[in-house]
Parts: structure tokens; C-alpha cells; sequence
């Protein structure tokens, strides 16, 4: 009995698939059976009931999972507090929203690679809508994205915000001043997919002016970006990452008379076999937002 079988035991358990849990530990499906046969005739015992269309854990099985995850975990805990980080390793599905991934995710990603030299990264952008749903479904590890993961299991820990600056190209001609909000529903609006934050947000604000404005909704920041410098429409975007375009004049701000609220990044993870890995990650994360945002102080290294 070791630490790989068992942790495919209880992939297995949490994706109800053999070939999920295949996929997942990185292993053909002819392996993953092999170790559970194996592991079945240690024990005596059936931890599967296959009869049915998807296997579930019979009450022995249900009885050995939680040990199972206790060994997990507490190898886990082991490994980080003993082992050399380089001899630590394994892989970890790292996703981001893109708004993170145009600031400060290379630093992340280079001081992961100096803490941890033997873990690979597996990197996935997404809009926010589709990490939550990753997550809750077994197939991310980790997430920065907004909002937050609301499910029990999942931590989710306050990592950054961005407020929102409004912006134009200059052949729109927005005038010099603050704009009002009837003034704003006139213009078409480029912005984030339905059904997130910046996207209800400022229907919520433009709706009650009884224009029909024009609201383009986008999954790609930087598609967003490229049909606001286009002219074909205004934007409400972090100017974080708008700092090029502004520079180079082919974005202006301009001042309205209301607010969008700030964008809010949560770094949220279940409890897994790599979890206190994971767990390292998301202090990373942490403290590279904050030096980002300016709140502590870079080492002398990084500088």
C-alpha cells in the first residue's frame, strides 16, 4: 500500500470515474485499475460497487476514504515541513483570470519555479464563470478569480482588487467632462461576459436610463481592449493593465458620474492530496498581489 495507490483511491472516489481519475494522477486506465485490484486484494475487501453506471464506494470504501485522506494529508504535511522543496513534486492545475494573468502572474509563476523546481505547472486562463465551475468540479486545483468559489470544502482567501477606470479611443470625442449617467447609456459599453460582476454592474447603472444601450459583452480582456481602441465602443477596465494603451494615447479616461465597483480577486482551493502545496501557492499569490498593489515591500532580489 502506497502513497500514489491511495491517492488514486481517492481520486477515483471524488470524480466517480476511473478514466477521470486516470487522467488526473496521470496514469493509463489499465494502471489506475490495476492499482485498485491490488489494493482491493490487500484489504480483502471491495472498496467499488461497479454494478450500476457509475461506480460509487461501497460502506467499507466509504469507511476507508477517510483514512485514506488523513495519510494523504498528513504526507502532505510531512513532505513540506521536512523534505528539500526541490525534492518535493508533482503537478499543480494553476488557473487565473486573464485581468491576473496581464499583471502580476510571471512573477508568481518564476518564484513557484524557485520554491518548488520539481512541480509543473499546469497554467489555464479562463474567465472567471468557468474557474468556479472547474473548480467545484475536480478539475483545477487552484483559482484567482472573482468573486470566489461558494461550496463547502473550498477556501477562499482575499488575494487583490482593481478599480475600474473608464475609457475611450480619442476619435469618439468624449468630452472633458464628468459624464452623466443618461450621457453614458448614449454610448455603446464594452465590457465583461454576462453574468459577471462588471457586466451586471453596469447594466444595473445604464438600464434605469431608459436608453437601449449597446452593450457588447466579451469573454477576452483583451479583445475588450482592442474593440475599445477600435472606437467601437467605451470601457470600464483596471488601468493596470491599460497602461500601454494610455501611454501611447490610443486610450483616453474619461471621468462618469457614478462608480463601478472595484473588481475583488479571491485565491480559492479545496483540500486535496497536494494540498499543502497548494496551500504555498496561495501564500505566494498573496504576497506577490501585495507588492504588486504596493502594500510590503519587494526583497532586495526582486527589486
Amino acid at each position: 500500500m502506497n502513497i500514489r495507490t491511495l491517492e488514486t483511491f481517492v481520486w477515483i472516489a471524488r470524480l466517480g470515474s476511473f478514466r477521470a481519475a486516470a487522467s488526473r494522477v496521470y496514469a493509463s486506465q489499465p494502471s489506475v485499475s490495476a492499482r485498485i485490484a491490488g489494493l482491493e486484494d490487500q484489504l480483502g475487501i471491495e472498496l467499488f460497487d461497479r454494478s450500476g453506471k457509475k461506480i460509487t464506494l461501497t460502506a467499507k470504501g466509504r469507511e476507508f476514504l477517510v483514512y485514506a485522506e488523513k495519510m494523504l494529508s498528513l504526507h502532505g504535511e510531512m513532505l513540506q515541513a521536512v523534505a528539500k522543496p526541490s525534492s518535493i513534486q508533482g503537478t499543480i492545475r494553476l488557473a487565473v483570470s486573464e485581468t491576473i494573468a496581464h499583471t502580476w502572474l510571471p512573477q508568481l509563476l518564476e518564484r513557484v519555479s524557485e520554491a518548488y523546481p520539481a512541480i509543473n505547472l499546469e497554467l489555464d486562463v479562463d474567465i472567471s464563470l468557468n474557474l468556479a465551475e472547474k473548480l467545484k468540479n475536480h478539475e483545477i486545483d487552484i483559482a484567482f478569480l472573482m468573486g470566489g468559489v461558494n461550496q463547502p470544502g473550498i477556501t477562499n482567501r482575499d488575494l487583490c482588487r482593481y478599480s475600474l477606470t473608464w475609457v475611450a479611443s480619442p476619435q469618439l470625442d468624449i468630452p472633458d467632462q464628468p459624464m452623466s449617467l443618461a450621457e453614458l447609456a448614449t454610448w455603446p459599453i464594452v465590457t465583461y461576459p454576462r453574468k459577471s460582476e462588471p457586466y451586471i454592474a453596469i447594466r444595473s447603472l445604464v438600464d434605469p436610463m431608459n436608453h437601449s444601450t449597446r452593450v457588447h459583452s466579451c469573454s477576452s480582456l483583451s479583445t475588450i481592449i482592442r474593440m475599445t481602441v477600435d472606437g467601437l465602443g467605451v470601457s470600464a477596465l483596471p488601468r493596470e493593465i491599460l497602461q500601454r494603451e494610455l501611454d501611447a494615447g490610443v486610450l483616453r479616461q474619461f471621468e462618469v458620474d457614478a462608480t463601478v465597483p472595484d473588481l475583488t480577486f479571491i485565491a480559492a482551493y479545496r483540500a486535496a492530496p497536494t494540498s499543502s502545496v497548494v496551500h504555498a501557492i496561495a501564500e505566494l499569490a498573496l504576497i506577490t498581489a501585495k507588492e504588486r498593489a504596493g502594500l510590503v515591500e519587494q526583497s532586495p532580489a526582486e527589486r
